[in-house]
């Protein structure tokens, strides 16, 4: 019932907790203990709750009104209604509730605030949620959801191999554990290998090497190709070096085997180690092919190392005109042979060839052939400006001692080269002469403007038509224009136009 204001004031005004305020000026000490002791109370009070009556202490709402009285029940009732039946449609079918479901009775609430605060009411816990559904009045609410039927067997293990490889192609859910007994995993890798899949293959082939020895998977193997050529691969990509090379020494793949071990120089970072290691595989049952390779990298590496020390040495001291004027940007340690002996006609051209370090010695070892140590030599001295050098590189003598320009590289290859290292004209001209191909001397010659190799070429063809039209492109009064002039005039000379 509801209270007029004088009786309201009064009973708030006479509570037995005395209220803590901040306009207390006692000190911070009295304060704590002020606070402690009225913390103490509650709970004092809360105790004795659960043992005697409060009619004392008489519940209200923020309303005013006395819990569980009828006025305070309709207004609960109708706010309730308000909140979850207007405030939001959920868009459920609206039940008549009239006919089917019986009214529940409205209880006054039982809890107090000590007993929110410890969990439990005074008439004992709280009821759990689980009992309260066990109502079948109340159960028409909460209609059971199901997964439908199909998708219960997306959690059934019991699956043959080809259902089970199906749904590992289709990234659905699989076990693999169920798959037992050694004819079960045969049969589940011949179901993988049918499929075409490399990743459920290869997912296959992990789960039979966990499960079964390296022994009995090596020998089933060896009758299913295309598995074995997916399991090779993996143990590779997955750096399994051991066990890849029990596989091979099994199989009979001794060359494989071979060339595996070769590769693990790729690991070693010390050049001295790699070259011992490398020392060790020449005894390995490589191909004849092979063979000579590993005993070449073995060799190549052991002179690389020799003038590297002494290279090293030289360029460090600075008496060396070659290593002062183009300093070394980089090691020699570990390059290509080609890069090698680039390297050695750069620095080392001229050597005898006792050394280690001279080209033709490097030319003889490794059996370079003419080809590729003109291009080698040629690009190193034309970088050089070495013109007489690269003269030398293609002048021959025959057997009545007269000397003769020969490349096996065709000399258009040669005024490339050439070019590209900014050789003057009359270097240039020189190469572009011997070309055969007259149209293909004409197009150079006009390309690097060797006027004299086009005047020249003119003139042996007796065409006077063309040189007048070159004479027009030539600079006035230059040496080029006097020099078609005295070719013109000559009289002697029988042209086609």
């Amino acid at each position: 019932m509801l209270r007029n204001k004088p009786d309201e004031d009064d009973y708030w005004n006479n509570s037995k907790f005395k209220a803590f305020t901040f306009e207390d000026e006692d000190d911070e000490f009295s304060q704590l203990k002020e606070s402690k002791r009225a913390v103490n109370s509650i709970f004092v009070a809360d105790d004795d709750d659960d043992d005697e009556d409060d009619d004392d202490v008489e519940k209200v709402s923020w309303s005013g009104e006395p819990v569980g009285s009828i006025s305070w029940s309709i207004k609960e009732t109708a706010s309730t209604h308000r909140t979850t039946g207007e405030g939001r449609d959920y868009g459920f079918p609206k039940i008549e509730t009239t006919a089917q479901i019986p009214s529940l009775p409205k209880q006054g609430s039982s809890y107090s605030l000590s007993s929110l605060f410890k969990g439990r009411s005074k008439l004992g816990n709280f009821q759990v949620l689980s009992d309260s559904t066990n109502d079948p009045s109340l159960r028409s609410f909460a209609p059971e959801l199901r997964k439908p039927k199909s998708e219960y067997k997306d959690y059934i293990s019991d699956w043959s191999p080809e259902d089970t490889v199906r749904r590992m192609q289709k990234g659905k859910p699989y076990s693999l554990e169920s798959f037992r007994s050694l004819k079960d995993k045969l049969l589940l890798l011949d179901e993988a290998v049918q499929i075409h899949d490399g990743n459920v293959i290869t997912a296959v082939l992990i789960f039979l090497k966990k499960s079964l020895s390296k022994e009995i998977l090596f020998r089933e193997l060896v009758s299913r190709q295309i598995a074995l050529q997916h399991f090779i691969h993996f143990l590779k990509e997955a750096g399994e070096q051991k066990l890849l090379l029990e596989l091979l020494k099994t199989l009979g793949r001794t060359e494989d085997m071979a060339l595996l071990q070769y590769s693990e120089h790729l690991n070693i970072k010390d050049e001295v180690q790699r070259k011992d290691f490398l020392k060790g595989c020449i005894s390995l049952p490589f191909s004849v092919d092979d063979a000579s390779h590993v005993q070449d990298h073995y060799t190549l590496l052991e002179r690389q190392i020799i003038v590297e020390v002494n290279d090293k040495h030289l360029e460090k001291a600075g008496q060396t005109e070659i290593f002062k004027k183009y300093p070394r940007k980089a090691s020699i340690l570990n390059m290509p042979i080609i890069t090698t002996l680039y390297y050695s006609c750069f620095y080392h051209y001229g050597e005898s060839e006792g050394t280690y370090s001279s080209p033709a010695n490097i030319k003889r070892t490794f059996k370079i052939s003419d080809k590729q140590y003109l291009l080698a030599a040629l690009g190193a001295r034309a970088k050089l400006k070495a013109w007489k050098d690269v003269d030398t590189l293609f002048t021959t003598k025959n057997w009545l001692g007269y000397t003769k320009k020969k490349t096996p590289i065709g000399f258009h290859r040669v005024a490339d080269i050439l070019h590209k290292n900014n050789a003057p004209v009359q270097v240039l001209q020189e190469y572009v002469c011997l070309v055969d191909d007259t149209d293909l001397k004409l197009n150079l010659a006009s390309k690097y403007k060797c006027h004299d190799v086009i005047i020249d070429t003119y003139k042996d063809m007796k065409d006077r038509h063309q040189l007048m039209v070159y004479r027009c492109k030539v600079d006035r009064s230059s040496p080029e224009e006097r020099k078609i002039d005295d070719i013109l005039s000559n009289t002697q000379i029988r042209w086609k136009n």
